[in-house]
């Protein structure tokens, strides 16, 4: 679990207010980076990804159970815990996760916002990481 709540980029609220991510149709990944992430970056080739090994490759992994649902006024992103595991070799090191719509092509790669693990970890082959996104409060809201 990370040891900080998950922050936005600052340009994800420009580009909910354009339209830009469908999160019944697009898909969604974490990158992965040991180089600290800015709030006014605003695509993934502003990150500096950790090497493709271990089973890492460039991009970072896609997410399942991505939706955004309203109640009462407030919406809510929601992510499926993602299990990541090395394979052939270790993965790493790395701090942050970085959550990005793969689909979005203006911007391309938009970020949406990042999780700090509060230190560098590195998953050594055979090794899990189950990144435990919040189910019931969900990743993000806006009321």
């Amino acid at each position: 679990m990370p040891t900080s709540a998950f922050t936005k980029f600052y340009d994800f609220a420009d580009q909910l207010g354009k339209a830009k991510h469908d999160f019944s149709t697009h898909t969604f990944k974490i990158a992965l980076t040991n180089t600290p992430p800015v709030v006014t970056n605003t695509v993934l080739t502003d990150i500096t990804q950790i090497a493709a090994t271990g089973g890492y490759a460039a991009g970072g992994y896609t997410l399942s159970g991505v939706s955004w649902v309203e109640t009462t006024g407030t919406g809510k992103l929601t992510i499926t815990d993602h299990v990541i595991t090395a394979t052939g070799g270790a993965i790493g090191p790395f701090r942050y996760l970085v959550v990005y719509n793969d689909t979005a092509t203006s911007p391309l790669d938009a970020l949406i916002g990042w999780y700090d693990y509060g230190s560098a970890l590195t998953l050594n082959d055979t090794e899990t990481l189950t990144v435990d996104f919040d189910g019931t409060n969900g990743v993000l809201t806006i009321a």
